[in-house]
C-alpha cells in the first residue's frame, strides 16, 4: 500500500508539474497579444494645450471669451449624472474660471444656480446662464460687486428668493494682481484683494447660514498660493491661506448642524486672472510648463471636484482641502 501510495503522488506531482509547463510550451513561438488602452483613457500631459502661450493682456476682471486659447469649463465636455438634483447653488466669479465650471456642472448634475460677477463680465455670465436653462435648470444672474458688505447680504437674498432656497453655497470669486515688490502693492490694491477673497465670503456665508439646513455645503476656493506662495503675490497669496483656515475652523464650527463645509486648492489654471493682470506677460507665456504635467489645468478639470464636495455621498468630508495642481502644489 505504501509503495502504491508513493507512486501515485509522484504520478500526481509530475501531472502538476506538466500543466504548469503547458502554457509556456503553447505559447512559445506564437505571437503575443497586444494590450490595447482602455476605453476613454487619456494622457492627461497631452489632453490640453500646453506652453508656449501667445502674449495677451485685458483689463480686470477679464473675459474667458476672449482669451487664447479659450479654456475648457466643460461646456461640450461635462456630462452629468443627477448627483445634485433638486439642490438649489449660489456661486460667486460663476461667469468663468472654477466658477463657470462648476455652474455648468451643478446644472448637469440637477442643480438650480444663481451665479455671481461683475457687470464688466456680463458677456462671459449670459453664456454661461444659457447653458444653465440648456441643462433644463433655472439659471439667476446676478451682478454687482462683492467687495461691499450690502450687496452680498442682497445677493444672498436674491438667490434664497428666486431658487426658493439655498444648500449649496460656493465662494469662488478672487481678486489677483502681480506686483513685483511690496512697495508696489498699494493700500487700495491691498484693500480690494482683501475685501473680495476674504471679507465677501465672510458677508456671504454669513447672510446664507440662516438659510443652510443639515446636508448643505459650503466651498471656498483657495489655491497652492496658501502652501506655496509666489513673491510677486503678496497680497493674494496670504488671502488664500486664510481661506484653508476658515474653511477649518467653520467645518469644527458648522459639523454639529450637519453642514459641511471644504475647499479647493487648485494649481495654474488657465482662467482670466492670469491674462488681466495676475501673472507677468513672460509668466503667462510658460504659464503651467513648471507642472510634472507640463501644463496648466482647464476649469473643467476641477469641476467634479466641486460637484463631490457637494453631493451627498461625500457627507464624511468636512474641514478638507482638495488639491488639484498637476502634481506640483500642495495638498
Amino acid at each position: 500500500m505504501d509503495h502504491i501510495s508513493k507512486m501515485s503522488r509522484r504520478k500526481a506531482l509530475g501531472g502538476i508539474a506538466a500543466l504548469a509547463a503547458a502554457p509556456s510550451l503553447i505559447t512559445k513561438g506564437a505571437a503575443q497579444p497586444t494590450s490595447a488602452p482602455a476605453p476613454g483613457l487619456e494622457d492627461p500631459t497631452t489632453k490640453y494645450p500646453k506652453p508656449p502661450f501667445k502674449g495677451q493682456q485685458q483689463p480686470w476682471p477679464g473675459l474667458c471669451s476672449k482669451m487664447e486659447p479659450r479654456p475648457d469649463h466643460g461646456e461640450t465636455s461635462y456630462k452629468g449624472s443627477g448627483r445634485l438634483a433638486g439642490r438649489k447653488a449660489l456661486i460667486t466669479g460663476g461667469d468663468s474660471g472654477m466658477g463657470r465650471a462648476a455652474a455648468i456642472a451643478y446644472a448637469r448634475e440637477g442643480a438650480d444656480v444663481a451665479i455671481n460677477y461683475l457687470p464688466d463680465e456680463e458677456p462671459d455670465a449670459r453664456e454661461v446662464t444659457e447653458l444653465i436653462k440648456s441643462a433644463g435648470r433655472k439659471a439667476v444672474a446676478i451682478p454687482g460687486d462683492i467687495r461691499q458688505e450690502q450687496f452680498c447680504r442682497e445677493l444672498v437674498a436674491k438667490a434664497v428668493q428666486e431658487l426658493n432656497g439655498l444648500d449649496i453655497v460656493v465662494c469662488n470669486a478672487a481678486r489677483q494682481q502681480t506686483r513685483p515688490s511690496l512697495l508696489d502693492v498699494s493700500s487700495e490694491d491691498f484693500d480690494a484683494t482683501m475685501k473680495t477673497n476674504i471679507y465677501a465670503p465672510f458677508w456671504i456665508i454669513k447672510a446664507a447660514l440662516p438659510h443652510l439646513k443639515p446636508g448643505s455645503a459650503i466651498i471656498g476656493t483657495a489655491s497652492e498660493q496658501a502652501y506655496d506662495p509666489s513673491p510677486d503675490l503678496y497680497d493674494y497669496a496670504q488671502t488664500k491661506a486664510a481661506t484653508v483656515n476658515y474653511v477649518k475652523s467653520l467645518a469644527k464650527q458648522l459639523g454639529p448642524k450637519g453642514i459641511r463645509v471644504n475647499g479647493v486648492a487648485p494649481g495654474p489654471i488657465w482662467t482670466p486672472l492670469q491674462v488681466s493682470g495676475g501673472a507677468t506677460q513672460e509668466k503667462l507665456k510658460s504659464f503651467g510648463g513648471d507642472t510634472p504635467l507640463g501644463r496648466p489645468g482647464q476649469p473643467v478639470e476641477l469641476a467634479s471636484i466641486y460637484v463631490q464636495l457637494a453631493a451627498a455621498d461625500a457627507s464624511f468630508a468636512t474641514g478638507q482641502i482638495y488639491g488639484s495642481s498637476g502634481g506640483k502644489g500642495q495638498p
